[in-house]
């Protein structure tokens, strides 16, 4: 064990002082906060710029329903032909031109108005458009079945129905979505953190392969050892420069909108999100009261808990894909020849996040949901993304959790013996680009 111990100081100190290693520690935080606050502010120019568009009316209709707003400007021309009205628009610099011709009915003049722009239109400017078209085409078709304005306005009321639980206490919309992605981006970091530090320990073993050390560090300390020393000190090493990665960013996050009076909200509107998600517009916006609801809700998942299993999810994936990686660095002679044997490791914790988000979204307690929260290669996202649901009754069952762990822990011993096997015999083959078949020979020796 004092051997151990001598290997992760070793491998701990040797990232740290590395100077490529101390550039990026420091120089990161600064880079991603500079390009959170130039997004920022690119949105928040985006979001100030309005559109004005014209608009030419030669029918009876929508007399009313295009009113400027914040992000659109509406200017009405009026005894203009179309042509002189498209020059005009066009010499004024307006973003478009609509043109509602006179016909004798409303179907005709909706099925041949027409917006006219020097560039593709807005999708979601477009959307807006339409919607009012639609709208007045609907109550059109409602009066001829003698339905009344004031009856249509009626229809027009969105209906939410109400929900609760067994215990009366009220539920609200989208809170177990919420609580997934809570959990989700937990799992990412995971991800994100073995991508990158998983890295380092397979170059490592790479670069003393090369160099011939390795032959004589075997002689006197046990392959397992050696691998296992790489993981633990490459690993505090991550941690070390993730937490100032952490700290730093925050802080210089928080002085940069300061500073530039940037809104956070901004990055993420209303408008933005419903238009992506094919949501109308129109829709009824949270009111304070549900926020505070939202909020509440927030406030009740078990951080305590979630935290704690993430640092236990966290060391025993990582160490699990860092055997991974360490057995492959061991098998190659140089980082090229990895390529092969990366995407096959890379691969279950991408299937973990997207087909997690899809599966626990859907029914966190689904047998999809269920098999991929416990086979071990994807159980430390996708546990994650339903244990904000909480344990127990109502979450998830205190037997998935522990089954889970004890797989983890299984695969761990399994893959460190078997990235054992391959490091003893790997680490002294040079100048042969292994295969498959030739690493699965290893482990019978």
């Amino acid at each position: 064990m004092n051997k151990l111990g001598l290997i992760i100081r070793r491998e701990y100190l040797a990232k740290v002082r590395n100077k490529s290693f101390v550039v990026m520690t420091f120089l990161s935080p600064i880079l991603m906060v500079g390009m959170v606050v130039l997004i920022a502010y690119l949105t928040k120019l985006n979001d100030s710029e309005k559109h004005v568009i014209s608009v030419l009316n030669n029918s009876d209709y929508f007399s009313e329903d295009f009113i400027s707003t914040e992000s659109v400007g509406y200017i009405h021309f009026t005894n203009l032909d179309l042509e002189t009205a498209k020059d005009s628009a066009a010499n004024l610099g307006f973003y478009g031109l609509l043109y509602i011709p006179d016909e004798e009915n409303l179907e005709t003049v909706a099925e041949k108005a027409y917006f006219y722009s020097k560039e593709a239109a807005s999708t979601q400017l477009l959307s807006r458009i339409e919607n009012s078209f639609q709208e007045r085409l609907r109550q059109r078709k409602l009066e001829k079945l003698g339905v009344s304005s004031e009856e249509f306005a009626q229809i027009g009321d969105t209906f939410e129905i109400q929900t609760s639980t067994f215990d009366g206490e009220q539920n609200l919309k989208g809170v177990n979505e919420l609580k997934v992605a809570i959990g989700g981006a937990f799992g990412y970091l995971i991800m994100m953190f073995i991508i990158i530090y998983g890295g380092f320990v397979m170059r490592s073993v790479i670069e003393e392969k090369t160099s011939r050390i390795i032959e004589v560090i075997v002689s006197s300390v046990k392959p397992f050892q050696l691998m296992l020393g790489k993981i633990i000190g490459t690993s505090l090493a991550g941690i070390t420069q993730f937490a100032i990665w952490i700290i730093s960013a925050s802080l210089l996050l928080f002085v940069a909108f300061a500073v530039f009076k940037i809104d956070p909200a901004t990055m993420n509107s209303t408008a933005d999100l419903t238009a992506n998600m094919g949501v109308n517009v129109d829709s009824p916006i949270p009111s304070n009261s549900q926020l505070i609801q939202y909020a509440k809700e927030i406030y009740k998942v078990p951080w305590g808990m979630l935290i704690f299993f993430f640092f236990i999810y966290f060391i025993l994936g990582y160490l699990i894909y860092s055997s991974i990686y360490a057995a492959i660095g061991a098998a190659v002679d140089n980082e090229t020849d990895t390529q092969q044997f990366i995407f096959p490791v890379i691969l279950p914790l991408m299937l973990a996040i997207y087909v997690g988000f899809f599966s626990v979204f859907s029914n966190p307690h689904g047998p999809i949901a269920v098999g991929f929260s416990l086979f071990p290669l994807t159980s430390p996202i996708v546990m994650l993304m339903r244990l904000p649901n909480g344990l127990g009754e109502g979450g998830v069952p205190i037997w998935q959790v522990v089954t889970s762990i004890f797989l983890l822990i299984l695969t761990f011993i399994g893959i460190v013996w078997m990235a054992a096997k391959i490091y003893r015999v790997g680490i002294l083959m040079y100048g042969k680009k292994p295969s498959y078949k030739e690493i699965f020979k290893w482990l019978k020796y």
